[in-house]
């Protein structure tokens, strides 16, 4: 018996940001033709979205490019709905550099970070796995809501934050300083390549013809966004934390642009490699085989 997709409800993850809610604003209000389906928008917290996304929950859902080594045999990627860190990305941020120079290098700075408690935002968060193939395996963690990092350091509960979201933005307005953009060393170490951040996944029971038709109404949802910017960055201010409207539009053109129209060569060249490097580190589970949504 076929399955008639178009009869029941989508379930939609994504992250309660204003980047996200940019990406899915033209669903969200209808501005544009979803060719019959129909999207229930589930807004949860990337770490919750990787974990559902592990039991195969949601029919699509974004996911941290971390969590695609466990998700693959249940998700095909998404050609559109990249967040890239291209120069920028998760921070190391703390009150105090005390015993840290300002030209320190990178390998002064893993020293010094690794004599620190660091506040990361999730154990299948790319900034967890970027984090660990800068420093290594073994450095002083506690996990803590990526929205509470902030309060974490300030608190004494964690001498450093690992920072995500808009808090790469907001981080001076708490007092902290920046020790470490990991965007910003990965492609200044990785040949100009950018960070790959996050994606969108389908699940695989989907038949290819309906995987095409979600990936075309995801993308052209994107696209809107882009095309009729006002009003999407309007939409998306529920969920500017701390952040007025010239600052939510600054973060949501950081990490929605032409890569997460499509990935392109390069944003494949991106996630193929950071994926690769961990695997060789021993981090996540080797991928035989990234499925994308052509």
């Amino acid at each position: 018996m076929t399955t008639d997709w178009k009869s029941i409800t989508l379930t939609l993850g994504h992250s309660p940001d204003p980047d996200d809610a940019f990406m899915f604003y033209a669903m969200k209000e209808n501005k544009i033709d979803q060719h019959g389906y129909k999207f229930e928008h589930i807004l949860q917290d990337i770490q919750t979205l990787n974990e559902r996304a592990t039991r195969g929950e949601l029919n699509i859902t974004a996911v941290s490019i971390h969590a695609l080594a466990y998700v693959l045999d249940k998700y095909a990627l998404l050609p559109s709905g990249a967040s890239m860190g291209d120069g920028y990305g998760p921070m190391f941020v703390t009150p105090s550099t005390e015993g840290l120079a300002d030209d320190a290098d990178d390998e002064a700075r893993k020293q010094w970070l690794l004599g620190k408690k660091i506040a990361i935002p999730g154990l299948m968060t790319s900034a967890f796995l970027a984090a660990q193939l800068y420093l290594g395996k073994g450095f002083d963690y506690v996990v803590v809501p990526f929205d509470e990092i902030f309060d974490a350091v300030k608190s004494g509960k964690a001498d450093v934050g690992l920072i995500i979201h808009e808090g790469q933005l907001t981080f001076a307005n708490e007092g902290l300083k920046l020790v470490l953009d990991l965007g910003e060393w990965w492609k200044r170490t990785r040949g100009g390549i950018p960070l790959p951040l996050g994606g969108n996944v389908v699940r695989k029971d989907f038949p290819p013809e309906v995987r095409h038709e979600l990936s075309d109404i995801l993308r052209e949802s994107i696209a809107y966004g882009l095309k009729h910017r006002h009003p999407a960055v309007v939409h998306s201010m529920e969920h500017a934390r701390g952040m007025d409207v010239p600052l939510a539009d600054k973060f949501i053109g950081m990490y929605v642009n032409d890569f997460t129209l499509d990935y392109g060569d390069l944003g494949r060249k991106a996630v193929h490699q950071f994926l690769k490097e961990a695997a060789d580190a021993g981090l996540i589970p080797t991928i035989e085989h990234l499925e994308f949504v052509e």
